[in-house]
């Protein structure tokens, strides 16, 4: 779901996110496509107008100035219960020149070939709720060629040979190439033999089972090789990921928090049956290897441990408070975005007095006009700021 769930504008947007139906996604914030609405003396608005009409009220001037009077910032929860498709984001050169082109070609926004709907990138970072599986980068191509020789179709011996003398990331971009442009027949032969090979040995590594689990997903989909060549990661509740300009990537299973620049530029390739631009995406992607690094989190306070990146449009933060420990904001602060993932918990502008509840799926949005704020209970909650 994106972008119908509701907020209650007082000095506080209040979202009331408790809602009867299951969500694989949720957004919170200002993007174009879906943006958050608010209530306003009985009328419903879209939190974009509202920001433009008071910008400075809600960012905060310094923010208001750096980022043009938007909202950095695009802060979801997602409930991945089935593989999402492979995807890559472009960098801000690549964004504004592809969105500038497609607008040039008459492309509409909404249009199911359209690569680039706004001229934004999307650095990401991910924060696990619980144990979160996912895809990330391109393992060392010596682990790819192990992998692939164990379950290497006869009709990708000539490609495996050729990369296992081209060890550089123009020898893998060569063989990534080829297996997205095999021609469909081609690819079904091949993907058929690999699944039987990878059935037979599920037990001797997570890439031949994650093969067959995507197999059984997205029969035929040449991303049912991902798990192969992309890196396979674990991560635990607590544990985060920062995604850059490049970077292939699926998320497989597990519920966490994503916080990205305030886009929605998707390239995907594979494991899905939406649009593919082979060649686009082959312009986009970065082919360096390696395991991925982790971020490292700084405790903040007693309450807060901060998740630094180098993005300079979000800053993510887990607080939790109990009757012991209450969460204080900090004065002069820009927007923050909260929500509540676990218990309860009041929270109070120290300005006016006013309290709002906190309960387990509600969000607050809370204006720089809040100079300063108040956090008590005993609650999970994260929170979306602008470093």
């Amino acid at each position: 779901m994106r972008g119908d769930h509701t907020l209650l504008y007082r000095n506080f947007l209040e979202n009331p996110c408790l809602l009867a139906r299951p969500m694989d996604e949720m957004w919170m914030g200002a993007h174009p496509k879906a943006p958050s609405e608010v209530l306003i003396d009985d009328h419903w608005r879209s939190l974009a107008e509202v920001i433009e009409g008071s910008p400075e009220s809600i960012l905060g001037k310094r923010v208001a100035e750096k980022f043009a009077n938007k909202l950095p910032f695009l802060f979801k929860v997602l409930a991945v219960s089935s593989p999402l498709s492979i995807q890559v984001h472009p960098n801000l050169e690549q964004a504004r020149e592809g969105f500038a082109r497609e607008n040039r070609l008459g492309i509409p926004l909404d249009a199911s070939n359209r690569n680039y709907r706004d001229n934004n990138h999307k650095p990401e970072l991910l924060l696990a709720g619980t144990c979160f599986t996912c895809l990330k980068g391109f393992r060392r191509i010596k682990e790819i060629i192990g992998l692939m020789e164990r379950i290497a179709p006869k009709g990708l011996s000539d490609q495996l040979a050729l990369l296992r003398t081209q060890t550089k990331a123009y020898g893998l971009k060569n063989f990534f190439n080829y297996l997205m442009t095999m021609d469909k027949s081609r690819r079904q032969e091949v993907l058929g033999e690999a699944v039987s090979l990878a059935e037979k040995r599920t037990d001797q590594d997570p890439a031949f089972h994650w093969m067959v689990e995507l197999n059984r997903k997205y029969p035929g989909d040449i991303g049912v090789f991902s798990p192969v060549f992309l890196n396979i990661v674990e991560l635990r509740p607590g544990d985060a990921m920062y995604l850059e300009a490049g970077e292939l990537h699926c998320y497989l299973n597990g519920i966490a928090m994503e916080l990205m620049a305030n886009s929605d530029n998707v390239l995907r390739g594979g494991l899905t049956p939406k649009y593919t631009d082979v060649p686009e995406l082959l312009e986009l992607v970065d082919f360096k290897t390696g395991p991925p690094l982790p971020v490292r989190p700084e405790r903040l306070g007693t309450c807060e441990t901060v998740y630094q990146t180098p993005a300079r449009e979000f800053t993510l933060s887990l607080i939790s408070v109990n009757k012991g420990k209450s969460f204080e904001s900090q004065r002069n602060r820009s927007v923050e975005i909260i929500i509540c993932m676990e218990g309860e918990a009041d929270i109070k502008d120290s300005g006016t007095g006013e309290v709002l509840a906190l309960t387990k799926g509600r969000s607050v949005i809370v204006p720089s006009a809040v100079s300063q704020y108040r956090i008590d209970g005993m609650a999970t909650l994260y929170k979306a700021s602008v470093p």
